[in-house]
């Protein structure tokens, strides 16, 4: 190939996936906010717009380690299944939860809690691969990751607004 130009093509798969970072103060004792956190009910009505319900697995009361929950609700005009295991918890430090079925190729919801003088600071990390390879990821920057992020604060806003108030007690005091 002598005087000739050799064209080198080298495809490199983008493997960047999306992470949403909300970091939310809340004036509340860490015990709280991370019960809360953990709370099926509490979630379910953080997510009422959507009509988010319980269809399988823990339904009632705060979930633990290695439990099991599939929820149901409506996002982007479609009914949705979600079913996500928490695969870790360090009490009342953090805890994580991740799809085991659903529309993600990959989500994985790490929630971490740090004492402060006047209250806890909640920080999400929240990681997600969509389907769909390069259209997907498309998707994720056009819409998807802005619509999980206000998502993440709705219900960041109800944990706060319980823990804030006396209606936490409801829920966490029998």
């Amino acid at each position: 190939m002598r005087g000739q130009a050799v064209l080198c093509i080298s495809l490199i798969k983008h493997t960047s996936m999306p992470t949403i970072h909300l970091t939310t103060f809340i004036a509340a004792p860490v015990n709280v906010v991370f019960d809360l956190s953990r709370h099926i009910g509490l979630h379910q009505e953080s997510m009422s717009k959507f009509k988010e319900e319980v269809v399988a697995g823990t339904r009632f009361g705060l979930i633990e380690k290695d439990e099991t929950v599939t929820w149901r609700a409506r996002h982007l005009f479609k009914s949705r299944l979600l079913r996500s295991k928490i695969t870790a918890m360090k009490k009342p430090d953090s805890f994580t939860d991740e799809q085991i079925q659903g529309d993600f190729e990959m989500m994985k919801h790490e929630h971490y809690y740090k004492p402060c003088e006047n209250g806890t600071i909640v920080i999400d990390l929240f990681h997600f691969e969509s389907p769909y390879g390069m259209l997907g990821r498309w998707f994720n920057s056009l819409y998807l990751t802005n619509y999980l992020k206000r998502l993440l604060e709705q219900r960041n806003k109800t944990i706060k607004a319980f823990a804030e108030s006396e209606k936490w007690k409801k829920l966490l005091i029998k």
